[in-house]
This record gives C-alpha cells, structure tokens and sequence, in this order.
C-alpha cells in the first residue's frame, strides 16, 4: 500500500508542475524581485516562466509605473521588442550616465538666453522653459517651448511663446499637473518676493506651432508668504507643495505649504502643512515626489549660510502629512564629504530614484557630479528620526555615478526635468565659472546650455537579444 501510494507521488511530481503556467505568472507578479529569481534557478520550465519577457515588462510596470513602461515602449529608439529583465537590471544597477549636448552647434538657431534660477518642465510631449535670472541681476519673463514627441534626442527647435505674462522673475517654482503648469512666487530684479500662483495650459496647432497661455489662478484670501529660491514638487499629479525659500527681508523660511488645485483648473486652495518636527528653514534645496505620496527634501543652504546635506521624506496620505529625517554619517558614505550642495537639481528618475546633479557647497566651488538617492534601500521611515549606520545600506542608499560622453561645465542653479519614461534628464542653464573679467571679479557667469543625460544605454540592453 505504501509502495503503491510512493509510485503515485513520484509519477505525478511536485503539487507545484500542476499548477497552470498563467496561475504560475500571477503568482509571480506578487513575489519580490529575490523571490522571482530564486524561483527561476528550480528548473529549466521555471526558469524559462520566470525569465520570459512578458512577466519581467509586467514586473517593470509593477515597479516603475505604466507611465514610465508606455513611454519606454513608444519611444522611436525602442521599436523593437525590449529585453524588459535584462532593461530592470540595468536600471538597478546602475552606475553611470551618458551625456551628450544638445545646444545648436553652430548658434543660428533661436534659443533661450542664457540664464539661471528659472523653471523647466516636461509637459504635453514638450519642454517648456521660463523666466530666470540673467547678467547684471535682471529678471526675464519670457517662456519657450520646443517639441520632443517620442524622440527624446532630437536636436530642439526652440520656439519663443510668451513674453511678460506672467511677471519676470527667477527663483520661483513650476511643477507639471497632468497637462498643466503651475507657477508659484519667485523674486524680480527689484528684490521682490512674490506669493501668486499661475497656470499654464500648453497647445501644439499647425499653423501657430506651440502656444503657452497663462492665467491667474484665483487662491482665495489665504497664501503662503512672499518667498523665492523654495522648494516644490507635485505629488500625485494632484497637489503641489512648497516648502523653504528667501522670504521678506531676506529671512529664510521653513514652513510647507499645500495646493490642490480644482478639476477645470480655475481656482485653488493653499493649506499650510504644520507637523513636529520639520525640516529647518533653507534655500536652494530641492522637493523631489517618489511615488504617489512620497516627498524627498535634500540640501539646500541654512539660515546660519551652512550648506547642509540633511534628507527628510513628506510622507503625505488623504490629508495627513509627517515629515521623518533620515539620519546618516557623509563619512560612512564613499566620496560623501562633496555632498552638501545648494542650487543643484533633484530629479526622480526611471526606478523611483532621485538623481541629484551639480550644485554648489559653502566655498560656491560648483559640481558636475552625478549621485543616485534611492531611499528603497533603507529598511524603515516608522522611526524618528530614521537613523542609518549600516555602510552595507549607506551604499544602497547613495552611489556616485560615473558621467561619460560629453562632460557639461560645473554648475549651480540650472534646472532638469525628465521625460515621461525618467529615463532621459534634460539640464538646462545655470550659474558657471567664467573667465575673470573687470566688471566679474568673482569669474562668474550664466550658462545658456542645453544637454541630455541619458540613463540606460538601450543599444547595450537590445543587443541582449542577439545573444539568445
């Protein structure tokens, strides 16, 4: 009896070779990532359903989001089919950029003067820039465009849309809701800090090429304070937050506000965020959304005109907010003594993470350098503060990237922004260092440069495919 019930078991094999490859495929697609691979390395018909490309693009829009995983496959470089695990490993693994110029060669097309402290955003298929300071301290107001589309390393046409309206100004902020822009606050040339909010609707026609109309969005009777040099970030495609910035008379301020903003676009409301504890007051730092409720504050410079290298996460559900710092050592932290920085930029790119470039530290000795922030390496928030010792995590958590193409001038105070995937980042211009002249004694001067840092290398990724 038992012989027969041994023979029985054998034949039929484990309970698992029963279950239907599309059960199989479900069930795979609610395991971690370790989980998948382990899975694959049981047996060759498990391995060839763990590894197949459709679980991994089903894995890929399961982490990074559909919008990233459609853009990537719309993109007129990834026609063909996409090797989407060999894609997620490069992602993960990251560790270098390829950057490459995109400014007009030979200068006989129009483009922005050069400038910094401005706004750039990707919206509609398209980069929309605005405003900036520029030589001798004068504000502009004036907004471009130009279209990518679905080729994110076209050489741009840029097109002069708009010009005072709104107001000039540098400093200020503009974040991307859906098909819109919001702008907010900023200073003029005058030293005038500004609390209006802006929206900005943007149209492609044949005739007219782009247009950008902006409006006044009417807020109510309750607004943040007047303030420049803040930081913003939308959260959710449905709320933008501010926190920080140069207030009236020059004071630094630290409180966070919220805007949500109606379903038309024609009003809005702004609620101060008020929690314990909160980042202390800045300028020059950076709010950078991870996920739909997550908010990533890093750097900036102090009131006491320490540049700081402090990171605290928003994390923000229905209407309740709580700021967590996330505590860590630079010198635990390989190359981390070249972390503090203010006026760099702060991008969530292709994998939730936060690519920071450039900037400034306390000397206003400017960087090129490239770090990736991924705070999915850091086991909890639920702490406070989060305190992070382990060099095992701290090396998860930051890692410089290495730069190779064309090498972009060192800069603070320019601005980036990526396209619908987060695999291309788009900086344009900034503060550099000059050549000394009579009227510069500091060698300092705008920069009026455009490049494109690309992220992963799809050649190498599609080239995966000749070798099965």
């Amino acid at each position: 009896m038992a012989d027969s019930s041994t023979s029985s078991t054998s034949s039929s094999g484990s309970p698992i070779t029963q279950i239907t490859k599309d059960h199989i495929f479900t069930i795979l697609l609610l395991l971690p990532i370790d989980s998948v691979l382990a899975f694959a390395m049981t047996c060759k018909r498990f391995r060839a359903t763990a590894s197949s490309d459709a679980l991994w693009e089903s894995i890929c829009r399961r982490e990074w989001g559909p919008t990233s995983v459609d853009a990537l496959k719309s993109s007129i470089h990834c026609q063909n089919r996409l090797p989407w695990m060999r894609l997620y490993k490069q992602v993960s693994q990251l560790d270098s950029v390829s950057c490459r110029k995109l400014s007009d060669p030979d200068g006989g097309m129009a483009s922005p003067d050069a400038r910094a402290s401005h706004s750039l955003n990707f919206v509609s298929d398209c980069l929309v820039l605005f405003g900036g300071g520029c030589d001798g301290g004068r504000h502009l107001d004036d907004t471009w465009a130009a279209y990518i589309g679905n080729d994110c390393q076209r050489m741009l046409k840029w097109q002069k849309v708009n010009s005072g309206i709104p107001s000039g100004r540098f400093g200020h902020s503009c974040v991307v809701m859906g098909d819109f822009l919001v702008l907010f606050g900023g200073i003029d040339d005058h030293g005038i800090r500004r609390n209006d909010t802006w929206v900005g609707e943007l149209a492609c026609h044949e005739t007219l090429g782009i247009t950008v109309s902006w409006k006044l969005l009417d807020v109510g009777s309750v607004t943040p304070p007047h303030r420049g040099a803040h930081g913003a970030c939308c959260i959710g495609n449905k709320k933008m937050v501010i926190h920080g910035g140069i207030g009236l008379n020059g004071f630094r301020l630290g409180d966070t506000w919220a805007l949500e903003v109606s379903e038309n676009f024609c009003f809005g409301t702004w609620h101060e965020i008020i929690t314990h504890p909160s980042p202390p007051a800045r300028s020059g730092h950076t709010l950078t959304c991870i996920g739909e409720s997550r908010t990533v504050l890093f750097g900036g410079r102090g009131s006491g005109y320490e540049v700081l290298n402090d990171i605290w996460l928003l994390d923000s559900h229905a209407d309740h907010h709580k700021w967590v710092q996330i505590l860590y050592e630079l010198q635990n932290i390989p190359g981390g003594v070249s972390l503090p920085r203010v006026g760099h930029s702060a991008t969530c790119i292709l994998g939730g993470r936060v690519l920071i470039y450039g900037g400034e530290d306390s000397s206003r000795h400017r960087k090129d350098d490239f770090w990736v922030l991924d705070l999915s390496a850091v086991p909890s928030f639920r702490v406070q503060p989060a305190t992070v010792n382990s060099r095992r995590i701290l090396a998860k958590m930051w890692k410089r990237l290495k730069a190779k193409g064309y090498k972009p001038r060192s800069q603070s105070f320019h601005r980036a922004c990526t396209d619908h995937s987060g695999r291309y980042l788009y900086v344009f211009g900034g503060m550099v260092d000059g050549s000394l002249q009579p009227a510069e004694p500091s060698g300092l001067r705008f920069d009026g440069e455009l490049f494109l840092v690309e992220l992963v290398d799809m050649v190498l990724v599609q080239s995966s495919l000749a070798c099965r």
